[in-house]
């Protein structure tokens, strides 16, 4: 390692490379940047990780880490400063319901939106060859067909994407910017005065696809401009610069975050929509998620406000996410619990949160993330995986145990 205590890897096409770079920036935790070409994802990423993906975190220290949300909370607990969380158990859980719901529910529109127009898919596969493949000469016009055509198998045919959900799809993503932008008219940041959880979690989606790809950046300056706003405004944001800034118009002397947020138990009113949307969708489609993993079902179908969608792939991951939302709601203490379960029976959240227990993902056993333990790779599997990647899973985790 060299004079940083952090090298992360990251690209500037990558969907969480944004989030977890924004956040290290805002915190102002030192870190070199490094855009890894492909033979070093293969090389270097794989091995160490398990997984063909950005970001990934290495310490000096010599640890791996991967995971943006589970990264975060590692270095909350390392560096204290300017914390993304309150105190508050109440807006602490919904700010953590809001970034599992950004960081999820919005990648489908994320990945149509970058790979189903035809100027998009054109735009970004031509980055794709240019950031991952300049290291080799797979850059020609064939392997640029070849991108566009995988990622539209995986992530628009391959994730339920047909002329039936076409405009479902389109409106999560036009709903959002009215929610966003509602909520940004009264304050410059989800929570209030400074950057939450949640804004991170929102902001994954919103810079490296959203506001970046010709057709849906269109859409965000054209009918959400303060929501184009405040992409810029986070991705500038430093803490103590905020909270420099934020005592000298309050003419406070103290430093303390909590000060730069909505009182104890308070949520902005504009969450409410997005809560209503996490009860009316998001969380109802993890749960047929997990159901579909418990019953080791590869695909399954689901019908969300009216829509249904048709063998959309069942991701492990999130059978993973569920656990961790119902073990965050488990972990609130009594005094704040009841507050927090009203408003998400308010919101239609409880019970799809809640129906059929825990489903255990096993996504971690043994393993501690987002820390990552290093592996050997055989010569057959890295070639098969410098073909392939790595999709959803870890390889060898694609199923539940019997």
């Amino acid at each position: 390692m060299n004079k940083y205590p952090y090298r992360l890897y990251v690209m500037d096409v990558s969907y969480f490379s944004g989030k977890m770079e924004a956040y290290l920036r805002y915190k102002e935790i030192p870190f070199e940047r490094v855009e890894p070409s492909w033979g070093t994802i293969n090389r270097v990423l794989y091995p160490n990780t398990g997984l063909m993906k950005v970001p990934v975190v290495e310490t000096a220290e010599g640890l791996w880490l991967q995971d943006s949300t589970p990264m975060i909370d590692w270095f909350e607990d390392r560096h204290r400063d300017f914390p993304v969380l309150p105190d508050d158990p109440c807006q602490a859980f919904f700010c953590r319901l809001l970034e599992d719901y950004a960081d999820e529910w919005l990648w489908r529109p994320a990945l149509y939106y970058r790979w189903a127009f035809d100027i998009d898919a054109r735009l970004d596969s031509a980055r794709f060859l240019h950031d991952f493949l300049y290291d080799t000469t797979l850059r020609g016009p064939g392997q640029a067909f070849f991108v566009r055509e995988r990622q539209r198998r995986l992530y628009v045919r391959g994730d339920g994407v047909t002329a039936a959900t076409r405009a479902h799809v389109e409106s999560v993503y036009r709903d959002t910017l009215v929610r966003l932008e509602n909520i940004l008219a009264e304050q410059p940041f989800l929570l209030g005065q400074a950057p939450c959880l949640a804004d991170f979690g929102f902001f994954a989606s919103m810079f490296r696809h959203f506001a970046t790809d010709p057709t849906p950046a269109r859409i965000m300056r054209d009918t959400a401009p303060g929501v184009y706003a405040w992409v810029a405004r986070l991705w500038n944001s430093r803490g103590a610069r905020l909270v420099r800034e934020f005592q000298a118009s309050e003419r406070r002397t103290d430093a303390g975050a909590q000060h730069v947020w909505p009182a104890p138990g308070v949520l902005p009113r504009g969450w409410d929509a997005v809560l209503e949307d996490a009860g009316s969708a998001y969380l109802p489609y993890l749960l047929a998620n997990a159901i579909a993993w418990r019953e080791g079902r590869r695909t399954f179908d689901f019908t969300v406000q009216g829509v249904t969608y048709r063998s959309v792939p069942t991701v492990q991951y999130r059978v993973w996410c569920r656990e961790q939302l119902q073990r965050r709601l488990a972990e609130i203490p009594a005094a704040s619990k009841p507050a927090v379960e009203q408003r998400l029976q308010r919101h239609g959240c409880l019970a799809p949160l809640q129906a059929e227990g825990v489903i255990a993902s096993h996504l971690h056993d043994g393993a501690s993330p987002p820390v990552c333990t290093p592996t050997s790779v055989g010569r057959f599997d890295l070639l098969w995986r410098s073909i392939t990647g790595t999709h959803w899973h870890k390889p060898g985790q694609q199923r539940p145990p019997r």
